[in-house]
């Protein structure tokens, strides 16, 4: 999973999945992972937006826990 977008803000979170569907209705939202981490009392809520990245099983030019970019040959 690529984290894409990370807020300890609801309204900032809100308006960023709005602005996202918006800008672009073809996102395909099945690939697309919603975190809400609850630090209960002692941390912040954090919400985290995350795109699912498959794993490149020809072992080449990627390492453990990276993704190619497409088009670029360099992991992210």
């Amino acid at each position: 999973w690529q984290p894409l977008f990370e807020t300890r803000d609801e309204e900032e979170w809100h308006a960023h999945l709005r602005s996202l569907r918006e800008a672009d209705p073809g996102i395909d939202w099945s690939a697309m992972r919603m975190d809400m981490f609850c630090g209960r009392l002692t941390q912040p809520t954090v919400f985290r937006l995350s795109r699912f990245v498959p794993h490149d099983t020809s072992g080449a030019g990627s390492g453990p826990g990276q993704a190619s970019v497409p088009g670029t040959g360099t992991a992210d």
